[in-house]
């Protein structure tokens, strides 16, 4: 595969944040079916690497196979991944300003209580509270039933990629400023997560956001994500990273990329059978999930198809690695193959495009918003003498 390069640099904003969340769909379906395998047992079943969308690990069987069922995980329909990204796009678009924590309290809770929606793995209308894994149920446990502050609520939640996987939106509102959406994204995420997971939320929303720039390139995106990291995650990062610039096609990259983030990875090299130490808090540790889709996003070149092939059969937690890698490669302005994300949208019979065109709208309100305090800051500053010769500062 040819990785991409300028044409897509040019991208402007509707375009990127279409590119984003869409990309982001089309990776969580693509990696679905495979979630929890290894590449070797990926290979074995689909008599080779995957390319495009396929079907249930158990075929026909999908309802009842363990450990899969009842969840229709293949032929296109996304994940709980999705699922939590659109919630925040609707939180974004009733609340129509920066979110926090609180913001999580009182739109995101019940939005996963109370409201049926359509659920592709179901195929059926349900409530997500139904669907979403038990470290998103903890949102409800601890929000509607435990009256947690909500900037507190995450501690205690087994930290993986829960919240991480659906922060794509705080980098697009907060777009080409990683460390706005790094910040935004730690204040949010701390209603779900602690340690190294909300870290994760905050360094994925900065790389979504670095990738907003104008002339971003997956370089960049690095760059920007290491400049605001901590501890075991801003070492899985580099020691991923280095690894993958030594690589131009994901096949090779499969097994160095997994070796070099092992040591940070608590879940241990049974993915179905984690570790006694596995999502425990830590200084020391990071997610999988974010180092690997930083590294396949560098492996490609930024290019989306090779980007979000790699991050699938990588396997493992590969629907939430390639959620990020299509969301990090969309921002990029790179392409989402038309064919993929047609067939993602018609199999989950969800509208991909809508959430993005509301985002959209958001970001520059959010934007104006911001300009206004910001104005109303300098003159304040500028007030009390704080500007160079007491004057406002200069646009």
């Amino acid at each position: 595969m040819t990785p991409q390069t300028g044409e897509n640099r040019t991208a402007g904003l509707e375009e990127r944040i279409t590119g984003a969340l869409v990309g982001a769909a089309v990776g969580d379906a693509l990696g679905g079916p495979v979630e929890g395998y290894s590449p070797e047992q990926i290979t074995e079943r689909h008599g080779g690497r995957i390319h495009g969308v396929v079907g249930p690990w158990n075929g026909d069987a999908w309802r009842t196979a363990r450990p899969i069922a009842p969840y229709h995980k293949g032929d296109g329909h996304v994940t709980d991944d999705t699922l939590m990204t659109h919630a925040l796009v609707r939180m974004y678009a009733t609340v129509r300003d920066h979110l926090d924590a609180y913001a999580v309290a009182e739109h995101l809770v019940p939005d996963l209580m109370n409201t049926p929606r359509w659920i592709p793995e179901l195929e059926a209308e349900a409530l997500p509270l139904q669907r979403i894994f038990l470290a998103e149920k903890w949102l409800v446990a601890r929000l509607h039933y435990g009256h947690a502050d909500p900037r507190e609520a995450g501690v205690g939640n087994i930290v993986n990629c829960g919240a991480a996987m659906y922060m794509a939106p705080v980098g697009l509102v907060n777009a080409a400023n990683p460390a706005g959406a790094y910040a935004e994204a730690l204040d949010v995420a701390g209603a779900h997560q602690s340690s190294y997971g909300r870290e994760a939320a905050g360094v994925l929303a900065a790389g979504v956001a670095a990738a907003c720039a104008p002339g971003a390139s997956p370089d960049s995106v690095v760059a920007a994500c290491l400049s605001l990291a901590k501890d075991g995650t801003r070492a899985a990062i580099e020691q991923v990273c280095e690894v993958a610039a030594r690589h131009t096609d994901f096949e090779s990259a499969l097994r160095p990329l997994r070796e070099a983030v092992a040591p940070y990875d608590t879940v241990g090299p049974d993915y179905r059978s984690p570790s006694l130490a596995a999502r425990r808090p830590s200084r020391l540790h990071a997610i999988e999930e974010l180092p690997v889709a930083l590294g396949m996003l560098l492996v490609s070149g930024g290019d989306f198809r090779h980007a979000v092939l790699g991050a699938v059969n990588y396997g493992r937690d590969c629907d939430s690695i390639a959620t990020m890698a299509g969301a990090l490669a969309g921002a990029l302005g790179a392409p989402v193959p038309e064919d993929w994300a047609k067939t993602v949208a018609e199999a989950s019979r969800l509208d991909l495009w809508q959430p993005a065109a509301a985002l959209t709208e958001v970001t520059r309100e959010i934007f104006e918003r911001d300009v206004r305090r910001r104005r109303a800051h300098e003159e304040a500053f500028a007030g009390i003498g704080g500007t160079s010769g007491g004057t406002r500062c200069s646009d």
